[in-house]
């Protein structure tokens, strides 16, 4: 579908799709574990501002700001709940956002070799070895048999695929002139290439990692139009909510 009009002179309505896990994550490895002043953020303050300094786009933005995440289940960590649960009804009630899409957490146990991380992360496996060995049946030693571990794993299930979703339903359906995608997950790839081809596209790496090369393209590709740009700890800081929205504190340590 060819698009005639100007990026950079005429309203534009803006949609933006994130990642809430990709951006939660990021944002602690960009800002740091035990940091305050980044998580109480203002998505819509900070992503208009990204879009107004960063993008080629025309200055006078309508966006439509879509956060995909999923709750945190309170007889997992009581405390995160109650955390988790304050800040979206905050960016609600401050108008920061205009759909919550929530995805869910899946319980896993996950069985794999024993391993520990060398001095560049990569995993070397745990050998048996003096003292402690292994023997078969036979009472034979195993010569480098290594060790089994099962561990329980929560992992949060569907945000990418409520923001591919929510993307594309809003771009084929022409309620939008632009989308912007907050999220470094390769498994966005062809719904974002499906996009580029109706819109122009805003790609922002909410993490300190290098791009997804499954997600680089031409800034002329299909429609032309497109950017990218990675979020920095100033970003997060400078766009926090107020410290009360309406009845709700922003949690101790936020």
């Amino acid at each position: 579908m060819a698009v005639t009009m100007s990026w950079e002179s005429r309203a534009m309505r803006v949609g933006i799709y994130i990642d809430g896990y990709n951006l939660y994550y990021g944002g602690r490895g960009i800002c740091g574990r035990g940091v305050a002043g980044w998580r109480w953020l203002n998505l819509r303050a900070m992503l208009e501002s990204v879009v107004a300094v960063h993008s080629p786009w025309s200055a006078d933005v309508a966006s439509r700001v879509v956060f995909c995440t999923a709750r945190i289940r309170g007889r997992d960590n009581v405390s995160s709940q109650r955390d988790q649960d304050t800040y979206l009804r905050a960016l609600v009630q401050h108008g920061a956002v205009d759909v919550i899409e929530y995805g869910n957490y899946v319980a896993r146990t996950a069985t794999a070799p024993l391993a520990t991380a060398d001095r560049r992360g990569r995993p070397v496996l745990t050998e048996a070895n003096w003292p402690v060995m292994v023997r078969d049946a036979q009472g034979s030693d195993v010569v480098h048999a290594t060790f089994m571990a099962s561990v329980a794993r929560r992992e949060e299930k569907g945000s990418d695929v409520n923001v591919a979703s929510h993307m594309l339903v809003d771009v084929l359906g022409g309620t939008v002139d632009a989308a912007v995608v907050v999220s470094n997950d390769s498994d966005l790839k062809m719904p974002v290439d499906v996009v580029r081809q109706h819109v122009p596209l805003g790609l922002i790496n909410p993490t300190k990692g290098y791009p997804a090369g499954a997600l680089n393209a031409d800034s002329t590709t299909g429609v032309g139009g497109h950017w990218w740009y990675q979020l920095t700890a100033a970003d997060f800081t400078r766009h926090q909510m107020p410290t009360i929205v309406g009845r709700l504190s922003r949690p101790v340590g936020w």
